[in-house]
């Protein structure tokens, strides 16, 4: 016999109705000028409508009892690929949400062409108890899975009311996340209890939630799912057809991706450095939100350098230096190309993005020091000798100088890596495991 539905607290709803028109406003700044601005307000603000014609994009042909993933943004999107494409292949409409721009072009970019009426990625409506109902019974969810961390009180009382299993898979929480949780338990303790499993990375992450409020029985350890992850074919292929027409084979090509500010600009800095040593050398730079594109071509030409951008379909020329990458849902697609990576948020306080995207294509990475948000994976790269870690741009510089003179150890680095995703793979399987066990089960 099931608890009944425990609500979030009151002051959560009153904290939620105050900081609505501020979240409306920071929508409309970052977005207003996107052709498909007016379907985030009612994706976000309301709840898409079924549409009379069904041949309109992006929309699933039969919206009901559909498995519901939810995906953060780009790195828990990717993380989350290998599940959507089981289901997506077995049948089984999939409705993604996102929480940012980046996320939902992941996932539109990996599947909506392929699945036009078996997937749709929506962004996740605000987390009011009123749009979570309407969204609900637009979808009727079968099963709703959420990667990582990202938890919402509204959403997980309201599935958890209407019967529907709720698993945290490739869950991870940081000493520091535990600590925030830990601060608002009348607000946390609930959510916890609401899930009906919680598929933790690693030992110390399970640990952390059992001491929040999470039934120990409950929480399994897995592993991560990101050492299963799988290039897309597409991209791999056209990163060859690329570096034929660009004519790349025997340029180092250097990727510093997924980076935030001030990060471009001290990159750029350092960059003539290697272009002294290494004159035919190209930069390829991947911001990690589309906002700041603009911005980062303002960079790029204060620094003395021309811009070449991929949202202008310009090439890597002979003299090209510096390539801006300001597209979306293509990073597997710069990885390919690249000699060796840059893994961004991490030379500045953001906590880093996965890494284990480059080295799932053999590529050696540097990282900065803040890399809180992939710890584990961090330590165990750099004890196989697969990643860097550094503490500012020069000394990034530095490493890519070295790599460069001695190509063999920069080799072996991306050998390293490849031994490491290899050893931790499976975890694939034991979530997938997890969800046929939840999907199975009677309602409450």
């Amino acid at each position: 016999m099931s608890k009944p539905v425990q609500k979030p607290p009151f002051w959560y709803q009153i904290l939620l109705a105050l900081v609505l028109p501020l979240y409306r406003l920071r929508v409309w700044q970052r977005s207003r000028l996107q052709p498909d601005y007016q379907d985030e307000i009612i994706e976000r603000f309301a709840v898409k409508p079924v549409a009379k014609n069904q041949q309109r994009k992006n929309q699933l042909s039969k919206p009901q009892q559909v498995i519901w993933i939810h995906a953060v943004s780009v790195g828990e999107t990717n993380a989350a690929q290998p599940i959507i494409a089981h289901f997506l292949k077995r049948g089984q409409p999939v409705l993604v949400t996102n929480t940012t721009r980046t996320g939902q072009a992941r996932a539109k970019a990996l599947f909506a062409q392929n699945y036009p009426e078996l997937f749709e990625a929506v962004f996740l409506p605000v987390d009011i108890t009123a749009l979570m109902q309407q969204f609900l019974q637009r979808y009727q969810p079968r099963l709703f899975i959420l990667i990582e961390t990202e938890l919402w009180p509204n959403a997980l009382a309201q599935t958890y009311d209407a019967g529907i299993p709720t698993i945290l898979l490739n869950a991870r929480l940081s000493e520091r996340s535990a600590k925030g949780y830990g601060r608002v338990g009348r607000l946390t303790r609930p959510m916890l209890e609401q899930l009906s499993c919680i598929a933790a990375q690693d030992q110390a992450t399970a640990q952390r939630f059992i001491a929040l409020g999470a039934d120990a029985k409950k929480v399994v350890v897995t592993g991560s799912i990101k050492f299963d992850i799988q290039p897309p074919e597409f991209l791999l292929e056209q990163a060859q057809q690329l570096k034929q027409q660009w004519q790349l084979a025997q340029r180092p090509v250097l990727v510093a991706a997924s980076t935030h500010e001030p990060e471009e600009a001290q990159i750029l800095a350092q960059f003539p450095k290697i272009l002294d040593q290494y004159p035919d050398a190209v930069l390829i730079l991947v911001p990690r939100h589309p906002e700041r594109f603009d911005r980062v071509a303002e960079l790029i030409e204060k620094q003395g350098f021309q811009v070449f951008r991929r949202s202008q379909q310009q090439n890597i020329e002979a003299d090209t230096q510096v390539y801006l990458a300001d597209s979306m849902g293509e990073l597997w697609l710069w990885y390919a190309l690249a000699s060796m990576a840059f893994v961004g948020g991490s030379l500045s306080p953001t906590g880093g993005h996965n890494p284990l995207e480059p080295v799932r294509l053999g590529v050696p990475v540097v990282m900065g020091p803040h890399t809180f948000n992939f710890k584990v994976i961090v330590e165990q790269l750099m004890q196989a000798h697969a990643l860097t870690q550094v503490d500012n741009a020069e000394a990034l510089a530095q490493v890519w100088l070295n790599w460069l003179q001695q190509p063999e150890q920069a080799k072996q680095a991306g050998l390293a890596g490849l031994q490491v995703m290899q050893a931790n793979q499976g975890a694939l399987e034991r979530q997938l495991a997890l969800i046929q066990q939840l999907d199975t089960l009677p309602e409450r």
